[in-house]
């Protein structure tokens, strides 16, 4: 059987290719008789290099072609970082595979001239390039004497612009993208939870699917990793109710230990200087049931997971929406919607 499998062009080029043959890789593993082609594409987040991504608020920046092409039957599934993918996918997709997380960690990577640094031990007035909000505000809020800069582009790029030029003491980057490139010796310091919570679903690849094709649906749910599915149901659910996304900064951190899931989440001002943030737990420790009927096709926030019991993912999505609710009734509303406004202007 033929399965052409698309290749999301999002984040870089190359990163996006590594990470598709890494999931083709796998598949052809289980399935040694199947022929894979990769179709690569490139989509509107690659383009568009030279705005913030927090101020294009197009929700579907590095997915909209790709979904195109799966709805037109030209691929069969596609694979994207799970941290590009909306909590709410169109009508007939579905996330049919998480792949175990990579480390969720943010990064730094300093200029040579700074290497064997810490963002504590940079001189005064350093500037630092990021192009996430969430980084921003927490790490503003850590290291007041830094200063924080826009920088785009794909991972290349960006490496590029921090050693060939004097504009950057230091850039952040998800860890996971530059262990999958090969690049974890540039990594000079990994941020631990207590200094920046990392984003939504970051260092998870996810393969999204058209949710009717029962046959696609069922062949990648082989890739699924149990713990990585449920930490990702809690932090989409998380995200979704406080209908966070690239223009607020909110962040996330999750544990699973001993069948208990640990979320920790947090929203903040631009700044930083306004923040609140909870912890909450719930057990999922649930056996697993064969279902059949009607509820193969339940999704949680965008995912179908036949092979991860459904009542550890109803305890999950739970909880995300618990932990918002918390965060809401303290004033998480009125710190966004300030983020929100602040970022549009």
């Amino acid at each position: 059987g033929q399965c052409a499998l698309s290749l999301g062009l999002s984040a870089s080029l190359q990163l996006a290719r590594i990470q598709t043959d890494s999931v083709v890789t796998m598949l052809c593993e289980l399935y040694p008789d199947l022929h894979f082609e990769i179709v690569a594409m490139s989509t509107t987040g690659d383009k568009i290099l030279d705005t913030a991504l927090s101020k294009i608020g197009e929700k579907s920046l590095f997915t909209k072609e790709l979904e195109n092409a799966l709805e037109k039957n030209e691929v069969d599934l596609v694979v994207h970082s799970l941290k590009d993918l909306p909590t709410s996918l169109p009508p007939g997709f579905t996330i049919g595979a998480i792949c175990k997380r990579e480390n969720p960690l943010d990064a730094v990577v300093f200029h040579p001239k700074n290497c064997g640094k810490t963002l504590s031990l940079l001189p005064e007035k350093s500037v630092i390039g990021t192009s996430s909000l969430r980084r921003a505000a927490q790490l503003k809020k850590k290291f007041p004497q830094l200063q924080f800069r826009d920088i785009r582009g794909n991972l290349n790029t960006r490496l590029k612009k921090l050693d060939e030029k004097e504009d950057f003491s230091a850039i952040i980057l998800a860890a996971a993208g530059l262990k999958r490139m090969g690049w974890e010796h540039r990594i000079g310091q990994l941020l631990d939870p207590e200094d920046c919570l990392h984003a939504v679903g970051q260092g998870a690849l996810a393969v999204e699917v058209r949710a009717k094709d029962q046959e696609i649906l069922n062949m990648v749910s082989a890739l699924h990793d149990a713990d990585t599915v449920l930490c990702c149901i809690a932090e989409r659910a998380f995200m979704k109710r406080l209908e966070g996304g690239c223009s607020v900064p909110v962040a996330v951190s999750t544990l699973l230990k001993d069948g208990q899931l640990y979320l920790t989440g947090a929203v903040y001002s631009l700044d930083g200087s306004d923040s609140l943030k909870e912890t909450m737990q719930t057990s999922v420790n649930y056996p697993h049931q064969n279902e059949d009927g009607p509820n193969d096709d339940v999704q949680h926030v965008g995912i179908t997971a036949k092979n991860v019991p459904s009542q550890a993912q109803e305890a999950a999505e739970n909880l995300g929406v618990e932990l918002a609710n918390l965060l809401l009734s303290k004033g998480a509303k009125n710190i966004l919607s300030v983020a929100r406004q602040l970022n549009d202007a």
